[in-house]
């Protein structure tokens, strides 16, 4: 701002449809995470229910430790729908404390572009652009 021009103010019509892309992209994250939990995760459990009721009853490290070496599947499944899940509501919660990134910005607004561009054949296009 020290050459004393103003940014050119954004296109309201670009910002709504970038905020549209944004929640659609929160919806589907959300949604591949319940997928998980619902096939991976109830496997994951189902695999671990006698660790786990042992586990309420007397908690160790040692049990953990067991679990998971003696089994490996059911405790992958579990930790990855726990790693999804913190992943989602780290990066959810870093956008709402503190905004969008000036890159993340840029792609979105990359995409709507393309999302106008294709026009009604991109598949997007029916939720964002209209």
């Amino acid at each position: 701002m020290t050459d004393g021009k103003l940014p050119a103010p954004m296109d309201i019509n670009l910002e709504r449809q970038m905020r549209r892309l944004y929640k659609l992209s929160i919806y589907r994250r959300w949604l591949f995470i319940v997928s998980c939990w619902l096939s991976l995760g109830l496997f994951g459990l189902w695999g671990l229910r006698e660790s786990i009721a042992l586990g309420l009853e007397h908690f160790t490290w040692a049990l953990v430790r067991y679990s998971v070496i003696f089994s490996p599947i059911p405790s992958l499944c579990v930790g990855f729908c726990v790693s999804v899940t913190v992943a989602a509501l780290v990066w959810q919660s870093r956008n709402i404390l503190f905004g969008f990134s000036p890159q993340h910005r840029k792609r979105l607004e990359v995409q709507v572009m393309k999302i106008r561009t294709m026009g009604k054949r991109h598949p997007l296009w029916k939720q964002v652009c209209q």
